[in-house]
């Protein structure tokens, strides 16, 4: 475990925590999604890091145990503690793997840092290119009344709306596909999130666009996703993702909601892993 300080300003150095498996190998940094931690990679973290490969996690700030500042919770900036890691870390021909809304900076990356220290990337069940439906975006998956349903949601009760939201993140037409144990993992792991940050993160993930930045994307490309996604639809989501960057290669997996690494780790592991392995 080690902490990374990532510089935004005089007064909002965040310290960000990391767990890194050290090593001699290939890097894979795994970025999780809203509203867990790093510490949601556990079916990853030790299968990859037997496969040989070095790997890193970090709990994005405003939630895990790193730091939980009022502001800094848009993609330039959460893109800019990514980085900020990488080059602390100096970590070069990386494999950069963005779960759901750690698709977004993944996608960011390029739009700002083009393929800097960047060997290849996984977009897994990720919120690119564009979830808001809006006129210039007919294929967002997420409407503007649901967008602000969630909003008051979690506003109004934040231990409420992570109960409700965990048991749609792990099912597919009401069948919960993980233990019951593992959706309380889940649960405990939000609840370490600040309720500030959860809120900016969430406006952060339903508005911006990444079209623009999955256009720079040059680096060899794996799109993985839960056919059952009800969280991050598929059809607005990956599929698209996968349409808009060449020569990417898509694993579609049967029957799997929007938490596949847990739900279907074995398969989502061994995807991924041959996809390392190219």
């Amino acid at each position: 475990m080690t902490e990374v300080l990532a510089h935004h300003g005089i007064f909002n150095d965040t310290e960000l925590h990391v767990d890194d498996t050290g090593g001699s190998g290939r890097p894979v940094v795994l970025i999780h999604g809203w509203p867990l931690s790093g510490e949601s990679w556990s079916e990853q973290v030790p299968v990859f890091a037997a496969a040989g490969y070095r790997v890193i996690t970090y709990d994005r700030r405003g939630f895990g145990r790193s730091d939980k500042p009022l502001t800094g919770y848009g993609y330039d900036t959460l893109t800019d503690d990514l980085h900020t890691l990488l080059v602390e870390l100096d970590l070069k021909n990386v494999t950069l793997v963005g779960f759901s809304m750690g698709g977004g900076e993944v996608a960011r990356y390029f739009g700002k840092f083009g393929s800097e220290r960047v060997r290849s990337v996984v977009f897994a069940s990720a919120v690119p290119p564009f979830l808001l439906k809006t006129p210039g975006n007919p294929d967002g998956p997420l409407e503007t009344a649901e967008a602000a349903k969630m909003t008051a949601g979690l506003t109004a009760n934040k231990d409420a709306f992570f109960d409700d939201f965990t048991t749609q993140f792990y099912s597919v037409n009401g069948e919960l596909k993980v233990t019951e144990a593992q959706r309380q993992q889940a649960i405990e792991l939000a609840g370490q999130a600040s309720k500030i940050a959860a809120l900016e993160a969430m406006t952060a993930f339903a508005v911006t666009d990444f079209r623009d930045d999955l256009a720079k994307v040059t680096v060899p490309t794996l799109v993985i996703h839960g056919d059952g996604d009800e969280t991050v639809p598929f059809e607005g989501s990956g599929k698209r993702t996968h349409e808009a960057i060449a020569g990417s290669e898509l694993v579609l997996i049967e029957g799997a909601p929007h938490g596949v690494n847990v739900s279907h780790a074995a398969e989502w592991n061994t995807a991924v892993l041959e996809f390392l392995a190219k």
